[in-house]
C-alpha cells in the first residue's frame, strides 16, 4: 500500500495546526461517505481509504447515500454521478439544500471525463471531480485537500469569532441594560420599553439564530448548538441583516431587543 506523498514530505505552506487536527488523530478519523453502484469498486476503494486512516461508510446509490448522510453527518461525500434511483447530481442537490449538510464537501467520482461534464459538476456545487479510472493515491490526496480547505474555513471563522466575542458580549450587556430597568431613554430618565408591533417574516431557523446571536454566541457556537454548518449560520445571519435593515451584529441585537423579538 503506497503512502500519500503529502504525509511524508514534511512541512508545507498550509497552517500547521490545521493539518494536525485532521485524519492523523486516530481518535477522530475523517468520516467519508462513499456512494457508488459498482460493488467491486466500492469494496476496493473503501478498503484503500480505511488503510489510509479514514472512517468509511458506503451506499449503493443516491437514495441510500442521502439516508446515510443524514444519519452519519460525514466530513466528505465521494459519489458517482451515473447511478439508479438518485444520481450524483440529485444527491448533491439534496445535500446543498439541507441545513445540516449544506456545507459538506462533495467529490464527484465518475467515468465521465469530458470538460463539459466537469464544468457541469462544478456548476452544480461539487468541490472536486475525479474521472474514472483513477489512481487511489490521487483520490486520497484530493480528499485530504478538501478536508484541509474545510478546516481552514472553520479555523478562520473561529479565529475572527474569538476576537470579537468579548466586545460583542459587552455590547449586548450594555444594550440590555439600556433597554431594561437600568437604562435611560432620554432626559426624563425612564426606561425604554420594547416595541412589539413590528412583524417580520422569520423562518423558525432564522428566529433560533437571532435568539442565539442575542445571547452573545458567535457563528461557530451557533452552528454547534443547531447542528448545522458555519456556512449555513452565516447565510441566516445575512438574511436577518436584510430583513431587519441592519448592517452588523450589534445593530441586529439592538433591533431585536428594542422590538421584543428575542428574550
Amino acid at each position: 500500500m503506497s503512502q500519500d506523498p503529502s504525509a511524508a514530505s514534511g512541512p508545507s505552506s498550509e497552517p500547521s495546526g490545521t493539518e494536525e487536527t485532521l485524519e492523523a488523530a486516530a481518535s477522530t478519523p475523517v468520516r467519508l461517505l462513499l456512494v457508488d453502484d459498482e460493488p467491486g469498486l466500492r469494496t476496493a476503494v473503501k478498503a484503500y481509504l480505511e488503510d489510509e486512516g479514514f472512517a468509511v461508510t458506503t451506499a449503493n446509490d443516491g437514495e441510500e447515500g442521502w439516508t446515510a448522510a443524514q444519519a452519519q453527518m460525514p466530513d466528505v461525500v465521494i459519489t458517482d454521478v451515473m447511478m439508479p434511483r438518485c444520481d450524483g447530481y440529485g444527491l448533491l442537490k439534496r445535500l446543498r439544500a439541507d441545513e445540516r449538510l449544506g456545507g459538506t464537501p462533495v467529490i464527484f467520482l465518475t467515468a465521465k471525463g469530458m470538460t463539459a461534464d466537469r464544468i457541469a459538476g462544478f456548476q452544480a456545487g461539487a468541490d472536486d471531480y475525479i474521472p474514472k479510472p483513477f489512481d487511489p493515491d490521487e483520490l486520497v490526496a484530493r480528499v485530504r485537500n478538501v478536508v484541509r480547505r474545510q478546516e481552514r474555513l472553520l479555523a478562520e471563522a473561529a479565529r475572527f469569532a474569538d476576537a470579537d466575542i468579548g466586545a460583542m458580549a459587552r455590547q449586548i450587556t450594555e444594550i440590555r441594560s439600556m433597554l431594561g430597568g437600568g437604562g435611560a431613554s432620554g432626559a426624563g430618565g425612564s426606561a425604554r420599553k420594547p416595541v412589539t408591533d413590528v412583524k417580520l417574516d422569520f423562518t423558525p431557523r432564522e428566529a433560533s439564530v437571532l435568539q442565539l446571536v442575542a445571547e452573545g454566541m458567535m457563528n461557530k457556537e451557533i452552528a454547534r448548538r443547531l447542528e448545522t454548518s458555519i456556512r449555513n449560520v452565516e447565510k441566516y445571519v445575512s438574511r436577518l441583516f436584510i430583513k431587519t435593515g441592519t448592517a452588523s451584529r450589534t445593530e441586529l441585537v439592538r433591533f431585536a431587543l428594542e422590538h421584543g423579538l428575542v428574550d
